[in-house]
């Protein structure tokens, strides 16, 4: 009985060595072989890729408003496995990209009791590596958000030492944390963002958004 051949690209390829062996060229077959072999594995290489790629970096996009969490690894690089002992950042942008302008507060997101932690797999939280400074009450038009602004929140997760650090709406006073041992961790946090129209009309509140990544120390 034959064997059903599940895998598309050696079906593929069985389809292909079986013609040139009608052709009774032993020789030119092995040749073809080996190029095949090296093409295929270039193929599912690039495939595998790309799914890390989409795992690294979560990007949503509402109603013009785009949204990127990620983790940075030493390089700057998007990652989600890190060596022990390495430090790496949190990355959360906001992208006006909508054509209208807005007021948006960037800085309370960062009072959300989950956003930046980190969980082990078992849910144990190690907490943050910052404590988010006071802000002053002034309303919402004091932070315009106009067409085409990007609103960024990176902080690393070892602090050399304590220090307050500021960017844009959001100031934080550093919190010393220990380096993350070999293990699977996750962090994540859910948010509605308001968004103010200049324009009643305009205003955006969405629901509940959920960003999770999960990455590794080894």
């Amino acid at each position: 009985m034959n064997r059903i051949i599940k895998n598309p690209y050696a079906r593929m390829l069985k389809v292909a060595v079986a013609t040139l062996c009608v052709a009774n060229n032993l020789s030119f077959v092995k040749f073809f072989l080996r190029i095949s072999l090296l093409v295929i594995t270039g193929m599912i290489a690039c495939e595998n890729a790309t799914d890390d790629d989409k795992s690294q970096v979560i990007e949503k996009e509402i109603n013009g408003i785009a949204f990127k969490f990620c983790l940075l690894n030493e390089h700057g690089k998007p990652a989600t496995v890190f060596g022990e002992g390495e430090n790496f950042n949190f990355y959360f942008s906001v992208a006006n990209q909508s054509k209208k302008d807005f007021y948006y507060n960037a800085g309370e997101l960062s009072y959300n009791k989950s956003f930046l932690c980190v969980y082990d797999s078992s849910g144990f939280d190690f907490g943050k590596s910052y404590h988010p400074l006071p802000q002053r009450d002034i309303g919402i038009a004091a932070y315009p958000f106009k067409n085409g602004s990007v609103h960024i929140i990176k902080v690393p997760w070892l602090h050399e030492k304590d220090s307050v650090m500021c960017a844009e709406n959001f100031c934080y006073k550093s919190h010393i944390q220990k380096p993350l041992v070999k293990g699977s961790y996750y962090t994540g946090f859910k948010y509605s963002f308001y968004l103010q129209g200049q324009q009643d009309e305009n205003t955006i509140k969405t629901d509940s958004i959920n960003f999770q990544i999960n990455f590794k120390i080894q």
